[in-house]
């Protein structure tokens, strides 16, 4: 019998998750599909989980604007995924709904691949944002030792994060001490990239466009560099040990998402 597992966000016709999951299955020949969900609203993903609970999918990766309600839905919950306060994943077995989110190891990861010289331990981050993705970020830079601070527009966001995970509200001017500067807004932040160190690393968490101006203007000014791309793929192989129950196979998935974006691997 197939096993079936997918992603589910709306908008979802842009998601290179498929393309990485499927390139995986295919090399490690299993009877399995990975495809796209794209439900209408809460109702439309509430039914989708009702599915997996009776049978009908081994799991799914959870994008916006589902993630809070994953957790909510689910019977049993990670650590990290309660301390996010949503989940990227959920696996189904025997009519339960497990709930975690990979997101921070996927940082991790992408940080690790691409700035692979930046120390983490007591040096201090600043994310700017204060969503999902920024509380998935503080967590897991925390848990890595980082001076972890939170910079948003709406400071009472900020504050709620800082609060529930520990860190602390960053500054205006933080950024310029920053070892490492994480974007996980979905527009381009409006900082000084040349009040930053001269070692400092930028990270952006989206990957369309895949140098976004963020991601460009530091590397302009020579700083290091990390792109949402490799964190998509950083969360994903955690997603596909849980979801087919063994490592993923060394296939090029970064290159062929690079095909699929129309970049140069």
């Amino acid at each position: 019998m197939t096993v079936i597992a997918g992603v589910a966000g709306r908008p979802i016709t842009h998601s290179l998750s498929p393309l990485i999951h499927r390139a995986w299955i295919a090399a490690a020949g299993l009877d399995a599909d990975y495809r796209a969900f794209g439900p209408e609203d809460a109702a439309g993903f509430e039914a989708l989980v009702a599915g997996g609970r009776a049978g009908g999918l081994r799991g799914l990766n959870v994008t916006a604007p589902f993630k809070a309600q994953a957790l909510t839905a689910a019977d049993e919950a990670s650590a990290t995924a309660r301390l996010c306060g949503a989940a990227n994943l959920l696996v189904f077995e025997g009519g339960r709904v497990r709930a975690d989110s990979t997101d921070g190891e996927g940082l991790l990861a992408a940080l690790a691949e691409q700035a692979p010289g930046l120390a983490l331990n007591g040096r201090p981050a600043v994310i700017l944002g204060a969503g999902g993705a920024a509380r998935a970020a503080a967590a897991a830079l925390k848990a890595a030792g980082a001076d972890v601070g939170v910079l948003n527009r709406t400071p009472a966001r900020a504050e709620a994060l800082a609060a529930d995970l520990g860190v602390r509200v960053a500054g205006p001017d933080s950024t310029a001490a920053a070892a490492l500067v994480v974007n996980a807004l979905s527009v381009a932040p409006e900082i000084d990239i040349g009040a930053l160190r001269s070692d400092a690393v930028l990270m952006d968490m989206t990957y369309r466009p895949l140098t976004t101006p963020f991601l460009a203007a530091g590397r302009a000014r020579g700083l290091g560099t990390v792109d949402g791309l490799a964190m998509l793929v950083g969360q994903a192989r955690p997603s596909f040990r849980a979801l087919f129950g063994l490592e993923p196979p060394p296939v090029d998935v970064r290159g062929l998402a690079l095909e699929a974006l129309g970049e140069r691997p």
